[in-house]
C-alpha cells in the first residue's frame, strides 16, 4: 500500500504533476487533435511550410512516436503504482520526462536549423527514460512479470531509429519499416493490456462471471504479433507475413469472442474496449489480404490498426483511467460515447471504405481525420478539467 504520509507531500505538488496520466493524457490528446488537423490542412494544400524531413514522414512519425508514446507513458507510469504499491513518477521527475517529450515534438514541427543527430537524440531518449522509470519500482519489489513492457519500449526505440535513417542519407524504406514495426509493437501493448484488464472490467461492469484466460491462446496472440513486428522491421517475405497475419487474425478473433463482448452493450466504458480489440483481427485480416493479393493497400490495412486499435483503445482507456485515478465514479457522459463512436467510424472510413470505394479516397481521408478530431475534441472537453484538478476523494494521485 502507498504510505499515507505521502499525502502531505502531495499537497505541495500541483495536481497536474501528481501522476503520469495527467500531463501525458492531456497533452497527448491535444497533440492528437492538432497533428491530424495540420495533416488535413496539408492534404488540402493550405500549409506551405514543412516540418522535419517531410510532411508525410512527420505525420507517420508523430502519430506513432509522438502521440501514441505519450499515452503509453502516461498509462504505464500510472499503472506501475497500482502494480507495485510504490508511489508513481511525480513532481520534478515527471516534469523532466514530459519536457523531453514536448521538446522533441516542438523540434520536429518547427524544423529549425539544428543538426539532425541532436533532434533525433532528443526524441530517441524518451522511450528508454520511460522504460527506466517503469523498471525501477518493478525491480525494487522483484515483480518481474511487469518487466515485459521494458523490452517492448526498447524495441520501439529501435523502430524509431529506423525512421531517422533516411535523414542521414539512407533509403526511405527504412522509415517505412520502422513505422510498420511500431504499429505492430503498439498493437502488442494493446493486446497485452487488453488481456489483463478487459475480462476483469467486463465481469465487474456487467456483474457476470469473469472468463479465465486460456494461456496458450494468450501466448500465441502476443507471439504472433511480435513475429509480424520483427518481420516488418526487417522486410520479411510477403507470403510469410501474410501467413502470420492470417494465423494471428484467427487467434485474436477467437480471443475477442471468448471475452463475451455482447454482455457489455449497456456499459460504454467496457464495450468501447471490446470494440477497439475487434479491430485487431480486422486489421490483421486486411494485412493478409494485402500480402497475398494486393487488393488493398498496405496503408489502408495499417490504418485499421492505427485508428481502430490504437486510437480506439487509447480513447477507451484514457476515459476509464482518468475517472478511476481521480476518485470519480466509472460513468460515461453522452459526449464520451460520441468519442467512442467517432473513433470507430474514423477507422472504418480510413481502412474498409478506402478499400471498397477507392474513387473517393481523398474525401474519405478527410472524413476520417475530421472524425478523429471530433473524438479527441470530445475527450478534451470532458476530461481537461478532470486532469488538472485534484482527486475528489483527497487521496494522492
Amino acid at each position: 500500500m502507498i504510505n499515507i504520509t505521502d499525502n502531505a507531500k502531495e499537497q505541495k505538488i500541483m495536481p497536474f504533476w501528481r501522476l503520469g496520466f495527467r500531463p501525458f493524457f492531456l497533452f497527448g490528446s491535444a497533440f492528437a487533435f492538432i497533428a491530424i488537423a495540420l495533416w488535413l490542412l496539408a492534404l488540402k494544400g493550405v500549409l506551405s511550410s514543412s516540418p522535419f524531413h517531410s510532411v508525410i514522414w512527420w505525420h507517420s512519425h508523430e502519430m506513432l512516436f509522438g502521440f501514441t508514446t505519450a499515452i503509453i507513458a502516461g498509462f504505464l507510469l500510472t499503472a506501475v503504482q497500482n502494480w507495485t504499491g510504490i508511489p508513481g513518477l511525480k513532481g520534478k521527475s515527471l516534469i523532466f520526462l514530459f519536457s523531453v517529450w514536448l521538446a522533441a515534438r516542438l523540434l520536429l514541427l518547427a524544423n529549425l536549423e539544428i543538426p539532425v543527430f541532436i533532434i533525433a537524440l532528443v526524441d530517441l531518449v524518451f522511450l528508454p527514460l520511460v522504460a527506466f522509470f517503469l523498471a525501477r519500482p518493478v525491480l525494487r519489489i522483484k515483480q518481474y512479470r511487469n518487466l515485459v513492457f521494458v523490452p517492448l519500449l526498447l524495441l520501439m526505440t529501435i523502430a524509431n531509429i529506423f525512421t531517422y535513417l533516411p535523414a542521414f542519407g539512407l533509403s526511405e524504406s527504412f522509415a517505412r519499416q520502422g513505422f510498420y514495426a511500431m504499429v505492430m509493437l503498439v498493437t502488442v501493448v494493446v493486446a497485452l493490456i487488453g488481456g489483463r484488464v478487459i475480462p476483469m472490467f467486463t465481469a465487474n461492469g456487467t456483474q457476470t462471471q469473469k472468463v479465465q484466460p486460456i494461456r496458450w491462446v494468450e501466448l500465441s496472440c502476443i507471439a504472433l504479433l511480435i513475429a509480424i513486428a520483427v518481420g516488418m522491421l526487417f522486410s520479411l517475405n510477403a507470403n510469410i507475413l501474410g501467413a502470420l497475419s492470417v494465423l494471428a487474425a484467427a487467434f485474436h478473433l477467437f480471443r475477442s469472442l471468448y471475452w463475451r463482448p455482447w454482455v457489455t452493450l449497456k456499459v460504454p466504458l467496457v464495450w468501447s474496449l471490446h470494440l477497439s480489440m475487434f479491430f485487431i483481427p480486422l486489421g490483421l485480416g486486411l494485412l493478409a489480404l494485402h500480402y497475398f493479393t494486393s487488393l488493398i493497400s498496405l496503408s489502408a490495412a495499417i490504418h485499421s490498426l492505427t485508428v481502430g486499435v490504437i486510437g480506439g483503445m487509447i480513447i477507451a482507456m484514457m476515459s476509464r483511467v482518468s475517472l478511476g485515478h481521480t476518485g470519480r465514479m466509472l460513468q460515461t457522459s453522452s459526449i464520451t460515447v460520441i468519442a467512442y463512436v467517432a473513433i470507430a467510424l474514423a477507422a472504418i472510413s480510413r481502412s474498409l471504405l478506402v478499400w471498397l470505394v477507392p474513387a473517393h479516397i481523398t474525401n474519405l481521408w478527410v472524413l476520417s481525420g475530421l472524425l478523429w478530431c471530433l473524438s479527441f475534441a470530445c475527450f478534451l472537453w470532458i476530461y481537461l478539467p478532470i486532469l488538472i484538478s485534484p482527486r475528489v476523494d483527497g487521496r494522492p494521485g
